[in-house]
């Protein structure tokens, strides 16, 4: 590499460096922006400020796990139920307001649910505990019908709840154009996604059992050209534009041709994808099946104080340990140990960014599995200076012995990377929820070291070796 292409390196991972730690510690640089702009009537653009995702073992919350009845789920697969119920737990926990929740399936019957800044576990289990309840809606009478968009018509334009609740009757506008019927969950056998054998659009078989099947045939009867609307605990899981309709705007849009026996039927859609069918797959299979949780076989209440406590000293131990890693490089390494205490500063800043960025929710195991890939970003550095001092030893001028150190420890890096990848990503997808955090974490740092010790570790030897001091070989051994 000619020196124009090593300046050019440098300034480029240089400005990476400063825009990612710009990005995680924006604060003071949005401050001085403030200033500046009120004094000169700037117009400097801010850096987003957003906060780091933190996992409920440093933020505070409840832990809970739950090992699912899967006794009554007839030929349904046991992973397609648990992702089901994975699924609806997500939705409930949301609609209650809990932010940033994490809920994972681990084993075969096995399901855990982090909900943070959650304050009562009693609260959370009856959120959770219910099984799902599956409805189907019929379409209103036309009158009340008109009546619901007459009054959904008067309050537009109306923004604030004291201009709405002045208007007779108001709440008649918040009301569904849908009444739920007799036929519930309870009655559904099975959906299951089928293929149109001429279109090859995906379609949604539904099969109910006996008395599910009567109750079936007089809904669909007195609702000839009509629609009919599916909720899952309340929500409806049919109108996916979330218009209060159901029409051809929608993914699915279950309308009745004609009255249908037997207890069997279809749901076609024009607009609907494989992976959107398979999803409303699950939540009628999930809304069908009685798959109840009971009480959690597990479960933790973190409050925020020891969360914080824990994060702080995370920190600490994080600050600690980089700053031991630095004075061991400079003692032992001299100005190579220098030169790649800054590229560690440089990898940090640029991790931090990315899980911020990403975002990755931070735990105390990823927090570890970050100041353990620090570790390994260092030792990449140690191999790479080993090899320079042979090449130094064997005459060799200071530019030629980086090249060459770097092109000699590269086998020893990548192989030594590259198992600790395979051994990650097995943790990460058989592990539990922590497992999977401390493994994640570990594979973005072993992805960002390669990048770390090969590229920015050997620009910045390489830039500070093509200036005078690069011909002093006593700094360099």
């Amino acid at each position: 590499m000619n020196n124009k292409n090593i300046i050019f390196s440098f300034i480029s991972i240089i400005i990476l460096a400063l825009v990612a730690g710009l990005f995680c510690y924006p604060t003071g640089y949005n401050q001085l922006v403030d200033n500046v702009n009120s004094k000169y009537s700037w117009k400097i653009w801010h850096f987003p400020t957003t906060e780091f995702k933190l996992g409920l073992d440093l933020k505070g919350g409840v832990h809970l796990e739950y090992q699912a009845d899967l006794k009554n789920i007839g030929d349904q697969k046991p992973a397609d139920v648990m992702e089901g119920l994975r699924d609806v737990i997500e939705r409930r926990v949301n609609t209650f307001g809990v932010t940033e929740p994490v809920v994972q399936v681990y084993g075969t019957d096995r399901i855990a649910v982090d909900l943070p800044g959650v304050e009562s576990v009693d609260e959370a289990i009856k959120w959770i505990g219910e099984t799902p309840l599956l409805q189907f809606g019929e379409e209103r009478s036309q009158a009340d019908i008109d009546k619901i968009n007459a009054k959904r018509k008067e309050l537009e334009g109306l923004k604030t709840l004291e201009e709405i609740q002045k208007v007779p009757d108001w709440q008649v506008a918040f009301e569904s154009p849908y009444q739920m019927t007799e036929l519930t969950g309870r009655y559904l056998k099975k959906a299951a996604l089928d293929f149109d054998p001429t279109t090859y659009a995906p379609i949604i078989q539904l099969k109910f059992n006996d008395e599910g099947a009567k109750l079936f045939e007089a809904i669909t009867e007195r609702n000839i050209n009509k629609t009919l609307a599916i909720y899952l605990d309340g929500e409806s899981i049919v109108d996916t534009n979330g218009d209060g309709k159901i029409d051809g705007s929608d993914l699915y849009a279950p309308e009745v041709d004609n009255k249908i026996s037997g207890g069997e039927a279809i749901i076609t859609s024009k607009n609907a994808d494989i992976k959107a069918s398979k999803i409303l797959v699950q939540r009628l299979n999930q809304g069908a099946l009685p798959v109840p949780l009971g009480s959690p076989i597990v479960q933790k209440m973190i409050g925020p104080t020891l969360g914080e406590v824990s994060l702080n000293k995370s920190v600490q131990a994080g600050i600690f340990s980089i700053i031991g890693i630095i004075i061991f490089l400079i003692l032992f390494y001299r100005l190579p140990g220098l030169i790649a205490s800054f590229a560690l500063v440089i990898y940090c800043l640029i991790i931090l960014a990315l899980i911020k960025l990403i975002p990755v929710t931070l735990t105390l195991a990823g927090i570890g599995g970050l100041i353990l890939s620090v570790g390994m970003a260092v030792d990449a550095n140690i191999l790479i200076f080993s090899r320079m001092k042979e090449e130094l030893k064997a005459g060799k001028d200071v530019m030629t012995s980086i090249v060459e150190g770097c092109n000699r420890a590269w086998p020893s890096i990548r192989d030594g990377h590259f198992t600790a990848l395979i051994v990650m990503i097995i943790l990460y997808f058989l592990g539990t929820s922590f497992i999977k955090a401390f493994a994640f974490a570990l594979i973005l740092g072993i992805l960002l070291n390669l990048f770390s010790s090969m590229v920015v570790s050997r620009i910045f030897l390489e830039f500070v070796a093509s200036g005078k001091i690069g011909k002093i070989k006593l700094l360099w051994k």
